[in-house]
């Protein structure tokens, strides 16, 4: 019997997250970034206030060197890039914290426009009307069994209140 050489493969499902990093990695490489997380915490970095209005883009590191470079960020509000031109050594010393290392020597900011990723606008589902709630008593109608019925009916109640109203 020949052997096709397959490794063991564990049946444990993987994360979604753990999938994107391997696939962005070589992309934040590109960009200078040696570790993603700088992106992925920016938020634990720098602050909330200022992660909500400033990314980083790309770290440029001198030749041969992966230290010492200069982290180009992006920030939507004038005012606040002048103000962090003033904390620009507290998040110097912010950023070279986490990393365990001097990553950052120097910050460049420019101003301009975020990509702010949307956020995820939750809606309760909606309440069925009093014919669609017939309805759905009459189609479980001939289930015998209590408990399948219920079941059934708290099944099609929570289909139903996802469908737009007009299509049902």
């Amino acid at each position: 019997m020949m052997s096709n050489g397959n490794k063991k493969k564990s049946g444990a499902p993987k994360t979604l997250a753990s999938q994107v990093v391997k696939l962005v990695k070589p992309i934040f490489e590109k960009r200078g970034f040696a570790d993603v997380s700088i992106v992925s915490d920016w938020p634990e970095i720098a602050g909330e206030y200022l992660a909500q209005h400033c990314v980083p883009e790309k770290i440029d590191y001198p030749r041969s060197l992966k230290s010492k470079g200069t982290l180009h960020l992006r920030i939507d509000n004038g005012g606040l890039a002048i103000q962090l031109q003033h904390l620009e050594s507290l998040l110097i010393e912010r950023i070279n914290t986490y990393f365990g290392f001097c990553a950052v020597e120097r910050i460049r900011i420019t101003q301009g426009p975020l990509n702010k990723v949307p956020k995820n606008t939750f809606s309760p589902p909606r309440l069925l009307s009093e014919k669609e709630e017939q309805n759905l008593r009459e189609c479980l109608g001939d289930v015998v069994d209590n408990d399948l019925r219920n079941a059934l009916e708290q099944l099609g109640r929570a289909i139903l209140s996802k469908t737009p109203k007009n299509l049902t």
